[in-house]
């Protein structure tokens, strides 16, 4: 039995998410009956094409770039581009940067999760060997769609966050291999303006890209968002367990699992590390290993300078 988690993030953490490979390679005894590390997503911040959460980071190098997929790859671990920007035009599609991170992925292992039509069309044409995984922000509605999305020839159909839970539903949908559950979906259940959310993190994506070519003063102004909806705190394992769309590590193994579903994805590229380390142990990790392996890893990353742990009145 394989139970496939895919892991949030290709720069911020990537130090996070190499030393959590190494530790399931080194010490499986650590980890829940059969979990299989399937996918890092994510994007090599800053891409046009990036889409359900902003990001504005420096550009990274194409040699950083080409490290990256060339270690996960060489874990045999896939990279999947979030290139869901749902706003894209023609002429977006020429960005240089995007299509790069393409090219230096394009070796039949890596894949793209993806939402625009147009873009989808792009990359079949452009980079056959890209596999293409549907978006969970097309928000697919009843077993009906997704069964319909799962015929169209993707290698991955993310679901709704909205269907997790409802085991009625889940159990019509015919080929529950190819579906990935959003586990850990930080937004309100049901949440009225998700998609226009979506929608507004793509515009503005847009107009980051093209801020960092224009001096301060001829920048774009940023479009704030403002919801009634979004609680105001960080979101993480803990603070969503009475969500509806919460999935439990007992619900995995135990309900998902004999169920057939097979991929689990767990949110957060842009959150902080000790959020995602969160994540990892609470999902992945046995219960009585799940202290020493947290202390573990934060002691592993301000090793290698990626936490910075001050000593006080110093």
């Amino acid at each position: 039995m394989e139970v496939k988690f895919h892991l949030p993030g290709l720069r911020r953490n990537y130090p996070l998410n190499v030393m959590f490979i190494g530790l399931l390679k080194g010490h499986p005894e650590y980890f829940r009956e059969g979990v299989k590390i399937a996918s890092c997503f994510g994007e090599f911040p800053t891409s046009m094409w990036n889409g359900g959460r902003n990001s504005r980071a420096d550009q990274c190098t194409g040699d950083f770039i080409k490290v990256v997929i060339k270690s996960l790859n060489d874990w045999g671990i896939p990279v999947r581009f979030t290139y869901t920007n749902m706003l894209l035009e023609e002429e977006d599609l020429k960005d240089p940067y995007c299509n790069y991170c393409l090219k230096a992925a394009h070796n039949g292992m890596n894949g793209v999760i993806l939402v625009s039509p147009l873009l989808e069309d792009y990359v079949r044409k452009n980079y056959p060997m890209m596999k293409i995984t549907s978006s969970t922000c097309k928000q697919i509605k009843g077993v009906e769609g997704v069964n319909a999305e799962l015929k169209k020839g993707y290698d991955m159909v993310v679901l709704d966050y909205n269907m997790n839970n409802h085991f009625e539903e889940l159990e019509k949908i015919e080929d529950k291999s190819r579906c990935e559950i959003l586990i850990n979906a930080a937004c309100e259940p049901n949440c009225p303006r998700r998609g226009a959310h979506y929608k507004h993190i793509s515009e503005n994506q847009k107009n980051i890209v093209k801020n960092m070519s224009l001096p301060r003063e001829q920048q774009i102004p940023l479009k704030p968002w403002d919801c009634k909806y979004c609680v105001g705190t960080v979101q993480n394992v803990h603070t969503i367990k009475d969500f509806s769309t919460y999935v439990s590590p007992e619900d995995i193994w135990e309900k998902y699992v004999p169920m057939g579903f097979q991929n689990f994805k767990i949110e957060g590229r842009t959150d902080d590390l000790f959020v995602v380390i969160e994540a990892y142990v609470h999902y992945m990790i046995k219960p009585e290993y799940q202290g020493e392996v947290r202390l573990r890893l934060i002691r592993h990353l301000e090793d290698a300078k990626v936490l910075q742990v001050n000593i006080p009145g110093a």
